[in-house]
């Protein structure tokens, strides 16, 4: 990775070799304390944008090189006019989107004043989150680098010029605390699986202990004395052994407050085991433990920020691998629980794992919610697509609260539906259930499957397979590992159960 990029609240001077960031309406105007510290630059803008026809419309941008009356030696102005829905600017999204039009620079300034009107302290963090959270990237890998004049192969250097500075440096605590987690996130998706295998990614976790963070991670012995066969039957095939890791964060007034439980599919590598996948993309298999990096990820951000919350995260860690023990189509297996699993397809490992670590969490911790997030199938993708997670709850509560923090954070989910009918799919001729019930609506008889190892706690299960990993480049994330996740469920603890 090239590193963290560096946002800063200060004064601005436009030295030479930076580039000025302003921000106009559809009058051109640009706002006062541009004018106030840099001239009247508004005839300047006028020209540039009727030689472009920029209009100044939101989520559009004119780069003005070398401009008259400036040291910097470009000026990037930003549109923020309203559309016709007359929408709010969403601050996140205009950070992600500015960083994208400054490539190149190596110091930016951003004049974060509105046009006409205020941007409170708030606003301005919530830029710098955007900014943050665009500048990720993954390339510690690559032993050969860009070789340009302006080396943008380097993040720039923001300074956010506020008349709200104190407030947004407060303010942007909180939003960078959650900018390390999802970076942590999107880290661990994008790893690659010789990297990254169960072990290693345990390892990894104890990073959260200098936060404040509890952190126990269980073998192969342990879980086998706890009676997790359907967790160790999924790694039966590989030469990595599995674990399980719990994550135990108490922020909250009370010690006693039971815990939210977020639990997440950890599966480092998926290979289908005997049920082998294409050989076509297998190589992305490498992200289905997306749900678990989401769980580390918020635990981060969580114990960063101090948040004022228990909560306990949970992930199952495995490798799903063909080998003479793996396990084969036709097994049974007898889960934590007690319930009996005909395997029909080893391919449908991750609600194997799911189930064990479930009822882990509920036996061990006694939680008042519980969350789930797993790659679990490729049927949501075909439901919803990339942009959009499947949610499934047997609490409307829970899933009401979800659906909120989705479109707050703009990490969004959709419910789906639960129902005797879909879960009668997947009643067995030879044990209690089995561990597929075919194509049609696959992604509801796996959640099917992954409710039966929940009693009667609040649950929601949250399927990212489509946004976790591979969903389509925006304004706020250019990498494959999305990262997706940690803001839909830091903003939930935020808005429904912290203190």
């Amino acid at each position: 990775m090239s590193g963290v990029v560096k946002v800063a609240f200060g004064s601005l001077s436009a030295p030479k070799g930076s580039a000025l960031v302003a921000f106009v309406g559809a009058d051109m105007k640009p706002a006062p304390m541009v004018t106030a510290q840099f001239g009247d630059l508004e005839p300047l803008i006028r020209a540039a944008a009727k030689a472009s026809n920029f209009r100044g419309a939101q989520r559009t941008a004119l780069d003005i090189l070398a401009p008259a009356g400036l040291d910097a030696s470009r000026l990037v102005v930003v549109g923020v006019a309203p559309g016709k829905d007359n929408a709010p600017v969403d601050f996140i999204t205009l950070g992600g989107f500015t960083f994208g039009k400054v490539t190149g620079a190596k110091r930016v300034e951003v004049a974060f004043e509105a046009p006409a009107g205020t941007w409170d302290g708030s606003a301005a963090a919530d830029f710098a989150l955007g900014l943050r959270l665009r500048g990720y990237r993954f390339d510690k890998y690559k032993t050969r680098k860009k070789e340009v004049d302006d080396d943008s192969s380097e993040a720039p250097n923001f300074v956010i010029g506020s008349s709200h500075a104190v407030a947004a440096r407060a303010a942007a605590q909180d939003r960078f605390a959650v900018a390390e987690g999802v970076e942590l996130a999107r880290n661990l998706v994008n790893e690659p699986p010789n990297v990254l295998f169960p072990v290693e990614f345990a390892d990894r976790v104890k990073s959260l202990e200098k936060l404040g963070v509890e952190v126990e991670s269980l073998d192969e012995k342990a879980m086998g004395k706890l009676g997790m066969n359907a967790l160790l039957a999924v790694g039966r095939g590989s030469a990595r052994e599995s674990r399980l890791v719990t994550m135990r964060w108490n922020g909250a007034r009370s010690k006693r407050t039971k815990p939210i439980a977020i639990v997440g599919k950890g599966v480092c590598f998926d290979s289908g085991g005997i049920s082998i996948k294409p050989s076509a993309g297998m190589e992305d298999m490498k992200g289905d433990m997306g749900g678990a990096a989401c769980v580390v990820g918020l635990l981060h951000a969580l114990a960063a920020r101090k948040a004022k919350v228990n909560v306990v995260g949970v992930v199952g860690l495995v490798e799903n691998m063909p080998d003479g023990d793996a396990l084969r189509p036709g097994d049974i297996i007898a889960s934590m629980s007690g319930q009996t699993i005909e395997i029909v397809n080893t391919d449908a490992e991750g609600r194997l794992v799911l189930a064990d670590a479930l009822w882990y969490v509920q036996e061990t911790f006694s939680p008042r919610a519980i969350i789930d997030l797993a790659t679990l199938t490729g049927a949501i993708i075909v439901a919803l697509g990339n942009d959009v997670a499947g949610l499934f709850s047997n609490n409307d509560e829970l899933a009401q609260r979800l659906a909120a923090a989705g479109e707050a954070s703009g990490e969004k989910v959709w419910r789906m539906p639960l129902g005797a009918a879909y879960d009668k799919l997947i009643d067995s001729k030879f044990a209690d259930m089995k561990n597929t019930g075919g194509r049609s609506g696959g992604s509801i008889t796996a959640a099917q499957f992954v409710q039966r190892f929940v009693k009667e706690t609040p649950w929601a299960h949250i399927d990212v397979a489509g946004t976790a990993m591979g969903s389509q480049s925006s304004d706020i994330n250019q990498s494959w590992g999305s990262g997706w996740g940690v803001r839909l469920l830091n903003r939930l603890m935020a808005d429904s159960y912290e203190d």
